[in-house]
């Protein structure tokens, strides 16, 4: 069962709750206690499809960023093998918020990386809540040279509110830093695939997002700005955050009929923080899948597919 529970997961939580009570009594394996149960968990199932089913956008936001939902270092844990992690821009310093390193997918050797949180306040702080620095930006650099240079697959894993914001992010070129990894990802000659695991936010997201293929988690959302920081634009109040949930169009579903993300990956009943080892295998289906794909292309048909990709996004008119 989750540590945190959301305002809508109450009934889930009190049914939970009293599984729990029915397993821990003595006497477990009686007729009558075993009908109990499965017709407790019976319930349960149904409620969590029901529950999740109706997810509005501003729920959806609660979900995605929910803090027992997996991270990058727990896919990175279940998916992958012989991870070594890489440190540093070779410029200022190390940014925890972004992890990167070198890996085996199936034994094939891969670069992964992606925005890492914390799960309680001193992990968040060393992590910065996810939000990363130039000097995460410029580590990603180092990632997307090495790639080319060894001619290995991309994977990277998106969850986050946005870039850091602070002075001292701006004033060691935070703009800069973004805009150079987008350059240097449209240059890629090699396969790059990407999921959206919780928040994609602004162009702290993108940074490190232009996928051949793109994926959300089913309650991830993505979006160019968060629903606080456009409510306090529209509407000089956050407080109308959940308006502007509904107006950005952020949910995986918005953005895959929108043909923003090439695919949405099913979470498990009741979200992806209630499965952590469930989750990454569906994940790792669509690396598996994608990279099969992509791995029969040249790398200038894999440069072209890229292009091809983000220049048919939106819609031109005069």
């Amino acid at each position: 069962m989750p540590m945190h529970t959301l305002d809508f997961e109450a009934p889930i939580l009190e049914i939970e709750s009293r599984i729990d009570e029915i397993k821990n009594v003595s006497g477990i394996g009686s007729g009558d206690i075993d009908k109990e149960l499965k017709s407790l968990e019976d319930k349960l199932a149904k409620m969590k499809a029901n529950v999740y089913k109706k997810l509005t956008p501003p729920q959806k936001v609660m979900v995605a960023r929910h803090p027992d939902r997996p991270y990058t270092l727990d896919y990175i844990n279940n998916i992958f093998t012989d991870f070594v992690e890489l440190h540093g821009d070779r410029l200022y310093r190390d940014d925890p918020a972004i992890v990167c390193g070198t890996a085996k997918l199936n034994g094939e050797p891969v670069l992964v990386m992606g925005h890492q949180k914390g799960r309680n306040t001193k992990e968040n702080i060393y992590r910065n809540f996810g939000m990363a620095n130039p000097e995460g930006y410029r580590k990603a650099q180092r990632m997307f040279e090495m790639a080319e240079n060894f001619n290995r697959p991309l994977i990277t894993f998106i969850d986050t509110p946005g870039a850091y914001p602070g002075i001292g992010a701006e004033e060691r070129g935070q703009a800069e830093a973004i805009a150079r990894c987008l350059m240097m990802m449209a240059e890629l000659t090699v396969p790059m695939v990407t999921v959206v695991t919780g928040e994609g936010g602004s162009g702290g997201a993108l940074g490190i997002a232009m996928g051949n293929r793109v994926a959300m988690l089913e309650h991830s959302i993505y979006a160019v700005i968060s629903p606080e920081g456009c409510a306090s634009i529209l509407w000089k109040d956050a407080a109308y955050a959940g308006k502007a949930a509904e107006a950005l169009k952020l949910t995986s579903e918005d953005l895959k009929e929108l043909d923003i993300i090439d695919e949405i990956i099913q979470e498990p009943a009741g979200g992806a923080h209630r499965d952590h080892t469930l989750t990454a295998e569906r994940v790792k289906d669509f690396l598996m899948r994608s990279l099969a794909d992509l791995k029969k292309m040249s790398r200038d048909e894999l440069f072209e597919d890229r292009y091809q990709k983000y220049r048919s996004m939106g819609v031109f008119a005069e």
